[in-house]
């Protein structure tokens, strides 16, 4: 009995593991192709999507992730990739708000404030990727993100038939990596990418009510915004 239990659960484990490194070489083969690192040959679109990530580490210093997605979407906006930005990230309270921290970062850097348009209900990817097309009406635009994490955000947007998406791949910090890297989260991440989208039927915590994304290629350099919390 022992015995027959032990295959079961040698089988199960192996199951699984396959099952996932399907799912990722899914994930990866069919997007890679739309993932860019050169910004040279990135094709132009009016719109970007920055996913959001927090600014500071675990251990309190710079998120270096942050700052390669912050500089990659300022750099596509002055080349002229870009012209207009929406940064999605989380906001549940007033102490911790993602958009508005990638916001005062690319005012910083440059980007003109009317340029860019907070998504304060970008508490996953999968929640950025729904709402750009069920609020903003994107079904063409570029995802900015690290490497790794790009392969799950153009899958979701593609497979949710957003076929003009595209993704251009951050730097992490200011070194020359891509974050070609693929952390075991990430692995776990992109199973899960499968399973909501044909399994579970996940949807967003908020979906959202249409909005106008105003495009303006004469933005002034700032506008007053007000924080607006979403999830209590």
């Amino acid at each position: 009995m022992k015995r027959r239990l032990r295959r079961w659960l040698v089988a199960g484990v192996l199951g699984f593991l396959l099952v996932g490194l399907l799912a990722n070489r899914w994930v990866i083969n069919s997007t890679d192709a739309y993932l860019y690192t050169d910004l040279a040959l990135l094709p132009a679109n009016e719109v970007g999507v920055v996913l959001g990530t927090s600014s500071y580490a675990r251990d309190g210093s710079g998120n270096q992730e942050f700052e390669g997605r912050i500089r990659a979407a300022a750099d596509l906006y002055k080349n002229g990739k870009l012209r207009h930005l929406i940064v999605s990230g989380a906001n549940p309270d007033r102490t911790y708000n993602e958009p508005r921290q990638m916001r005062r970062a690319l005012i910083e850097l440059g980007v003109p404030g009317n340029a860019i348009t907070m998504d304060f209900a970008g508490f996953r990817t999968l929640d950025s990727v729904v709402r750009a097309q069920s609020v903003w009406g994107l079904s063409r635009y570029t995802l900015i993100t690290q490497k790794y994490h790009g392969y799950r955000a153009l899958f979701l947007a593609r497979k949710l038939g957003q076929t003009g998406a595209i993704a251009y791949a951050a730097r992490i910090g200011r070194s020359e990596a891509f974050g070609n890297r693929h952390p075991l989260r990430e692995v776990f991440a992109r199973l899960k990418a499968v399973l909501d989208l044909f399994i579970l039927d996940t949807q967003p915590r908020f979906t959202g009510d249409p909005e106008p994304l105003v495009i303006d290629a004469h933005a002034d350099e700032t506008d007053a915004v007000t924080d607006r919390p979403i999830g209590n």
